[in-house]
């Protein structure tokens, strides 16, 4: 019975014993490897132990035998936090190029269009209307120039602009054609005034309205989506991380070291819960980021069949040249009707080419350009594609670093690092999200507490989906500068920090009135 009691307590002594490194040898293990790791990431061997050391100073990794001190510690912790930021920023980059070289091909691709256009009519037009066009080029060039401005997201209303043109274009024409009269500045403005209801141009000005409102708005509102969407990955990319967070990381990735077993890779569901938590407030762009890009789909559906920007852009001279014939046409029937709407004119005008010199001159005919449909329906999938792919980016984040650089790919691994030895991880894994980390066993959240910058960015996807759904519907958008939503994204991100719904009227005079109230 007494040397029964002998074994047991020899036993529960044994148990009792600190073990070193992964051994469990009562032997001081050797710190070779970490020294020569250490080393090579560029420290300094002073003060690095040769064997283990008793480990009541570290802070963050367990304080067993350790070949760490704590001045090795804290340069690990570095280290760590400088390499996963390099990993999500080069996750981001990919995206953002990704992005980025959509953009470029589509803005390349639609000025191509504008500039075809606007050839197609200098080349067209001169032959038949002569002097009409030489004298009034000017006319035309900056129809194409307001275009340009607008697609470039100048604050111009493309309706108005239009209107304009039609305006200036039907003075010139209506004094060209009557260049044996002496016509001032205000007949020319009582004959404005008769365009809207004698209507010298036909339906065309009308039709041609709605289809290059509706093409340039659904084009600019795209481009401009795939700008914002590359710099709100830039911006979010770039969120430091979190102190907590930056313990976790270390913890994960180099107290394995310390512990003598740099072998065993981080457990799968282990490295879930730290990048879920170091990355839950990103997570919380997923809502947003995928109504963005489900917008910008819809968008680019715009860009096809009959209403499409080939079309529309490359039909411009054509539909010009129509709306001319019809005014040279009936100019007889618009003339009476104007004099006598205006007053008769009286003859002494410089030019000697009188109206029916111009009606000899015969109709003004524009071939239909190519449309390249085919480069068009590449440059849609390509994007298209794109946009279905990262549209769960945010929220696979973690998974994607987990399994491409950080941890093992094993779930079931039961000699894989689990942040406190090689043994299997048995915490339960983390839903995406902050809120979802209240109880994350790994990174210590304050899910009451979002990050600012990342909450900005929420709100200008929120933004920019709001435009996309105007333009799907063919309203009219209006682009300002991103300062001048900074009073309702402020409005916002305090509604967020106190719990509340976010309420943002996104239109920019809404926006105005509700901040100045």
């Amino acid at each position: 019975m007494m040397d029964f009691a002998v074994v047991i307590a020899l036993v529960l002594c044994a148990l009792t014993v600190p073990g070193f490194g992964d051994t469990g040898s009562g032997k001081a293990q050797s710190c070779s490897d970490i020294r020569q790791f250490y080393n090579g990431n560029g420290f300094s061997l002073k003060g690095v132990p040769q064997s283990e050391i008793s480990g009541e100073h570290l802070r963050i990794c367990p304080q067993g035998y350790t070949c760490c001190t704590s001045v090795m510690e804290d340069s690990l912790s570095n280290l760590s936090r400088t390499e996963m930021q390099g990993l999500i920023r080069d996750a981001g980059r990919a995206l953002q190029a990704s992005l980025n070289g959509q953009y470029k091909a589509f803005d390349d691709y639609l000025l191509e269009l504008l500039n075809r256009s606007e050839v197609v009519l200098q080349e067209s037009y001169p032959p038949v209307l002569g002097f009409l066009y030489t004298q009034n080029t000017r006319v035309f060039s900056d129809l194409y120039t307001e275009l340009r401005r607008y697609y470039r997201g100048s604050n111009i209303n493309i309706e108005e602009a239009l209107n304009e043109f039609w305006a200036r274009l039907l003075e010139r024409l209506f004094k060209g054609a009557n260049g044996q009269y002496l016509i001032g500045d205000d007949y020319l403005e009582c004959v404005s005034k008769q365009s809207e209801t004698l209507r010298p141009f036909g339906d065309t000005p009308r039709d041609l309205k709605l289809k290059v409102t509706r093409t340039f708005v659904a084009a600019r509102s795209f481009v401009q989506g795939l700008v914002i969407s590359g710099e709100v990955v830039r911006k979010v990319s770039q969120v430091p991380l979190s102190p907590e967070c930056v313990r976790a990381i270390m913890k994960m990735t180099y107290c394995r070291h310390c512990r003598g077993v740099p072998s065993a890779r981080p457990c799968a569901n282990y490295c879930a819960n730290v990048l879920k938590g170091c990355l839950a407030n990103h997570a919380d762009l997923d809502t947003e980021w995928r109504n963005l890009a489900d917008a910008m789909l819809q968008v680019a559906n715009r860009f096809e069949g009959a209403s499409s920007v080939n079309v529309v852009f490359l039909s411009l001279p054509k539909r010009i040249s129509e709306a001319i014939t019809t005014m040279m046409d009936n100019i007889d029937t618009f003339n009476t009707k104007v004099f006598q709407a205006c007053g008769n004119l009286r003859e002494g005008g410089t030019s000697n080419i009188g109206l029916e010199e111009v009606k000899k001159r015969g109709k003004v005919t524009v071939q239909d350009s190519p449309t390249s449909g085919a480069r068009l329906e590449k440059l849609v999938s390509d994007v298209s594609r794109r946009l279905r792919d990262m549209q769960s980016y945010w929220v696979s984040l973690p998974s994607t670093l987990c399994s491409d650089r950080v941890a093992t790919r094993a779930q079931g691994d039961d000699k894989c690092w689990n942040g406190m030895a090689r043994a299997r991880y048995l915490p339960e894994v983390m839903g995406d999200g902050l809120a979802s980390q209240i109880n994350n066993p790994e990174v210590e959240i304050d899910i009451t507490k979002p990050d600012m910058t990342i909450r900005q960015q929420i709100m200008q996807l929120k933004i920019m989906t709001n435009r996309l759904r105007n333009a799907f519907n063919g309203n009219d958008v209006d682009f300002q500068d991103t300062s001048e939503f900074l009073c309702c994204i402020i409005v916002s991100l305090i509604s967020l920090y106190l719990g509340l719904e976010p309420e943002c009227p996104l239109p920019a005079s809404e926006v105005s009135i509700k901040c100045l109230i």
